[in-house]
C-alpha cells in the first residue's frame, strides 16, 4: 500500500475520477503575461489626445475652418466641370463625412467632459479638506483667544497695579495723618 501511494504522488495528483491534474504553480511568482487580442494603450495619454481634439472642436477657428471647408465643397461640385465632381447635388459624400465627424467627435468630447469632471471632483475634494482644516484652526484660536481673554481677567493689568498704588499711598497717609494726630495728642 505504501509503495502504490508513493507511486501517486510521483505521478501527480489525482482527483476522485482518476483525473490527472498538472502541477499547481507557484503562488511567489507572478505568472507569464497572456496574450491579448485587442492592442494595448494608455488610456492617460488617449484622455489628453481627446482633450485636445475636444479643445479644438470648440474654438472658432475650428467653426471657420469647416465653415470654409464646406462652402469650397459644395461650391466645387457645383460649378467644376461634370468629370471633376466627386460629390453630386445631394452631396451624400458630404453628408457622410459629416456624420461621420460627429460620430467622433461627440465620444471625444463626454471622454474630456469626464475627464474635467474627475479633476473638478479631486479639486472640490481637496477644497473641502482644506476649508475644513481651516476651520479646525479657526475654532482653536477663537478657544485660545477666549482663554487668553479669561487669563487676562485675572492678570494685573497697569491700570490696576496704578490705582492699587494710589490707594496705598492715600491709606499710608491716612494713616500718618492719624498716627501723627494721635502723637500730638499724646504730647498734650
Amino acid at each position: 500500500m505504501a509503495a502504490e501511494d508513493r507511486d501517486r504522488v510521483k505521478s501527480g495528483p489525482s482527483g476522485a475520477s482518476g483525473i490527472v491534474r498538472p502541477p499547481r504553480s507557484r503562488l511567489d511568482q507572478p505568472k507569464a503575461p497572456r496574450r491579448r487580442l485587442l492592442p494595448e494603450y494608455d488610456p492617460e495619454a488617449f484622455g489628453r489626445f481627446s482633450e485636445r481634439i475636444a479643445r479644438f472642436l470648440g474654438t472658432g477657428r475650428f467653426i471657420v475652418w469647416m465653415t470654409l471647408t464646406i462652402i469650397l465643397w459644395v461650391v466645387w461640385n457645383i460649378v467644376a466641370p461634370e468629370d471633376l465632381r466627386f460629390d453630386e447635388y445631394p452631396f451624400i459624400f458630404l453628408t457622410l463625412a459629416l456624420s461621420l465627424q460627429a460620430s467622433y467627435a461627440a465620444p471625444l468630447i463626454l471622454l474630456a467632459q469626464n475627464r474635467q469632471d474627475d479633476r473638478d471632483r479631486v479639486t472640490h475634494e481637496q477644497d473641502r479638506k482644506q476649508n475644513e482644516r481651516s476651520i479646525a484652526d479657526t475654532e482653536y484660536l477663537t478657544r485660545e483667544i477666549a482663554s487668553l481673554r479669561m487669563g487676562l481677567g485675572e492678570v494685573a493689568t497697569r491700570d490696576w497695579i496704578r490705582s492699587e498704588l494710589e490707594a496705598l499711598v492715600k491709606d499710608m497717609e491716612e494713616r500718618r495723618i492719624i498716627s501723627s494726630a494721635e502723637s500730638d495728642e499724646a504730647d498734650r
